[in-house]
């Protein structure tokens, strides 16, 4: 029996499951929230300025301090987050570019820190931070 397409070395997923960190960076950005995933406690964001890789659509974990029913979709806000990187090995790196055509050299996660209310359309502005 044939593998499947889309399956990956053993090796590779490993690599990508016990990715190692560094230190993290705090960021600020502004942009708004896409997506609320309230049971996992995360938002989707799209930010106006790219993130290191690249990309303006990012998911974040969100702290115990802010409420997800506290967010608004589409509203303007200003994120200040960690974003922590993990590099990938060449090897990792060739085989996702060569096999998978998914340019990729390191695993990226975002967490929130604090936000800001910007735009809602209305005159007032929300402060949430977490400890």
């Amino acid at each position: 029996m044939a593998k499947k397409k889309e399956d990956v070395p053993e090796w590779v997923s490993n690599e990508i499951q016990t990715a190692k960190f560094e230190k993290p960076v705090s960021v600020t950005k502004s942009g708004y929230v896409l997506e609320i995933y309230e049971e996992d406690e995360k938002i989707d964001a799209q930010l106006y300025e790219p993130v290191e890789d690249g990309r303006h659509i990012v998911t974040m974990d969100l702290p115990k301090k802010i409420k997800s029913t506290e967010l608004e979709k589409g509203a303007v806000y200003e994120f200040t987050f960690d974003s922590l990187k993990a590099p990938l090995s060449k090897k990792t790196v060739e085989y996702l570019s060569k096999e998978k055509e998914i340019e990729m050299s390191a695993i990226y996660q975002f967490e929130l820190k604090s936000l800001e209310l910007l735009d809602d359309g209305s005159s007032g502005s929300v402060d949430v931070e977490a400890e």
